[in-house]
């Protein structure tokens, strides 16, 4: 992807700009300016064709780019005014402030959660959000206009993590919300046990809902490359404790392992895509599994 466009997307540089606002649409337009010359080639945003424009068309479809070239008035096609019911649940718990020097869990989230809200509001897919931790602290149902996703976006610039996680209980008020077909995406660093993963998820699966996970984490909880004696703080329930980290490094990467291969066969089980993303990584990765997510889905 060209230097111009992945300035944007790095989490770093986005941490600076002004607003979750400026930061979404810089991190989908670079994006976007990117694909002709990536990996992502042949990804679309539903952006069917030109057509001149008749007496009744929508006057807001008329591009005035084309018009200025062309002096003709044309009208931008698409498939559909809603192509897909999209809902974002993110995961607002104390543990997703964790951060070992860069951004942290919840900024980087947070930072997904509005460039994935763009993009579907730039394909005319309705998108909804929650944000949860033990229970749901905010609910927005999906809509398409240009109104709902300023407010959408403020729902995520206002939001502070307060508690612990529920997951289990927060994902079934939103499926019981939400009894039409659409595509659910889970933001979280998913730091609770197996069988509270799959009982949230089989809910979405059962009701036909097209789930994609996407798991955060921030570098050193996947490394664990922390040096000599250090002190871990449970950020949910603030217990301490202090360890040798060479001691205990082979056993905490052997069972963050296997809890991360459970989780890829859970959601291997239950359909449902699944993505593993560090704070670090440029946000252009989780919006090509968006995408290709998302064609699978409709293919």
């Amino acid at each position: 992807m060209a230097q111009a466009a992945t300035r944007f997307i790095d989490p770093d540089v986005l941490a600076r700009l002004s607003s979750l606002e400026l930061l979404a649409r810089s991190v989908v337009e670079g994006f976007l300016a990117g694909l002709h010359r990536s990996p992502f080639k042949g990804f679309s945003v539903d952006f069917m064709e030109y057509r001149p424009y008749v007496y009744g068309d929508d006057i807001r479809r008329v591009d005035w780019k084309v018009f200025a070239r062309t002096d003709r008035y044309f009208v931008r096609e698409f498939e559909g005014e809603t192509n897909t019911r999209l809902h974002i649940l993110l995961d607002m718990s104390r543990s997703m402030d964790y951060s070992s020097g860069g951004q942290s869990k919840l900024n980087y989230g947070r930072f997904l959660a509005a460039a994935i809200a763009w993009l579907a509001n730039r394909q005319r897919d309705a998108c909804g959000l929650t944000l949860f931790d033990t229970q749901i602290r905010k609910h927005l149902p999906p809509r398409s206009s240009r109104a709902h996703l300023h407010l959408l976006l403020r729902s995520l610039e206002d939001a502070q993590p307060e508690a612990a996680t529920d997951l289990e209980r927060s994902l079934n008020a939103v499926a019981e919300r939400h009894r039409k077909r659409g595509f659910v995406i889970l933001i979280s660093d998913l730091f609770t046990d197996i069988e509270t993963i799959e009982r949230a998820l089989r809910h979405f699966h059962f009701t036909g809902h097209n789930v994609l996970v996407f798991q955060v984490l921030d570098p050193q909880e996947i490394n664990f490359d922390f040096k000599d004696v250090v002190e871990l703080l449970d950020l949910e329930s603030d217990a301490k404790m202090l360890i040798d980290a060479k001691t205990a490094r082979i056993r905490y990467r052997e069972n963050f392992q296997a809890h991360q291969n459970r989780i890829r066969r859970t959601c291997g089980l239950l359909q449902a895509d699944y993505a593993v993303l560090q704070t670090d990584a440029p946000l252009d990765t989780a919006l090509f599994h968006y995408l290709s997510a998302r064609a699978r889905r409709r293919a």
